[in-house]
């Protein structure tokens, strides 16, 4: 198992979660061949699925990119703030949203119901600009997008603005609910409601330059709906998206987020002795316990308490008591020589230590969460061929 040496920028940080940009990169290269006749959208919402989103983004330029795409506007803004050029997506918004800001910086923009359309439109007049606009139809993921009849009402409203200058009606999009089982029924289903979408938007008069519903399961599994643009997020990160079907490696990706942290104290107790708030844990005998200084407030899910993976020194070992709010404890064993100082290894890319996978496994949830929640208070630290100045998700 390799050893994170400290550096200038992690000495005397409690825990650091390295970056590897050029995996990042090497990711959506590898994501590219498996949708070669689809351009590319890199999603780094949510601060780059917590490895930061600067980072995240010019990490995906780098390696070939089309768009990039956020959910919630302000990350879009910010990204334009920070120099990122190329074409960029935003969708989540509510109304009284500035949309202004969004036309001032070229953001192409979702619209799921007549009320974004009318605000749109209102910023487009306002700035002078046409809007870019992707209609978003609700194909049976019951949360955003215009479902059913709603549609053919979202797509005329939309074509009433479109002839009036306001807007361009550039995508038709939706989500899948089931992508992560590429042999659920609904998959199909979804499909066969986006194509019908599609064909209405076409017939009512849009000119459209994308149609795009592949998340990352679908780019991997599901050529048949790759269309003109697929939207990789999970996996551009390096983690499956379908861990039944097949690991990171099964897709030719790398995980990208090597979450370690110091021991802060390493003491011997005797057999017998309760471990952290409420003693649900009790040492079987003499042993060495080592404090890891995260908590959940740092994003160590307390769910993890008795059950999360960690490695100290090349060995395996499981959180000894209740994660607390900064830190947890582990039994390192009655022959342990750590000290403190002594790396712990939470999850990352070497295959002899624990993945982010691993802590989804242990406390019941996706590699998804595991990632995105790693807390501010935790130093991103780019390595690679990309890094960035002030980005912490």
């Amino acid at each position: 198992m390799t050893d994170h040496h400290p550096t200038s920028a992690t000495v005397g940080v409690p825990a650091t979660a390295l970056i590897d940009t050029a995996a990042i990169s090497a990711n959506v290269r590898a994501l590219r061949e498996h949708a070669p006749g689809a351009a590319l959208m890199a999603v780094v919402k949510a601060g780059g699925y917590g490895h930061g989103l600067l980072t995240s983004a010019r990490a995906a330029q780098v390696g070939g990119a089309d768009w990039l795409g956020v959910a919630q506007l302000a990350e879009a803004v910010a990204l334009r703030e920070a120099g990122i050029s190329g074409r960029l997506f935003s969708w989540l918004h509510v109304p009284g949203t500035d949309f202004a800001a969004a036309l001032e910086g070229d953001i192409d923009l979702s619209a799921s119901a007549p009320w974004a359309l009318e605000e749109i439109a209102a910023a487009a007049a306002a700035t002078g600009r046409t809007a870019r606009v992707h209609l978003k139809v609700d194909t049976g993921l019951g949360r955003n997008g215009a479902f059913g009849d709603d549609f053919l009402d979202l797509v005329t409203a939309a074509r009433r603005l479109e002839a009036a200058g306001a807007l361009s009606v550039v995508g038709v999009w939706s989500h899948f609910a089931y992508a992560d089982e590429p042999e659920h029924p609904t998959v199909r289903h979804q499909q066969e409601v986006f194509e019908e979408a599609v064909r209405a938007a076409e017939r009512a008069g849009c000119h459209l330059e994308v149609r795009h519903l592949a998340n990352s399961a679908a780019t991997l599994t599901n050529p048949a709906v790759h269309y003109d643009l697929v939207r990789p997020g999970i996996a551009l990160y390096g983690l499956s998206p379908v861990p039944r079907v097949g690991g990171p490696a099964a897709f030719g990706l790398t995980p990208a987020m090597t979450l370690t942290a110091r021991l802060a104290n390493v003491k011997r107790v005797p057999g017998g002795q309760g471990v952290s708030y409420g003693h649900t844990y009790t040492t079987p005998g003499e042993t060495v316990l080592g404090l890891v200084p995260l908590g959940y407030a740092d994003g160590i899910p307390r769910g993890a308490s008795n059950v999360g993976p960690v490695a100290v020194c090349g060995r395996r070992h499981t959180v000894a008591g209740r994660v607390c709010m900064d830190q947890f404890v582990l039994d390192l064993g009655p022959d342990s020589t750590a000290r403190p100082g002594d790396e712990v290894l939470v999850f990352g890319a070497d295959p002899s230590g624990p993945s982010a996978q691993d802590w989804a496994d242990a406390t019941g949830t996706i590699s998804y969460e595991i990632v995105t929640r790693v807390g501010a208070r935790v130093p991103r630290v780019a390595a690679g061929t990309v890094s960035t100045e002030e980005d912490h998700g």
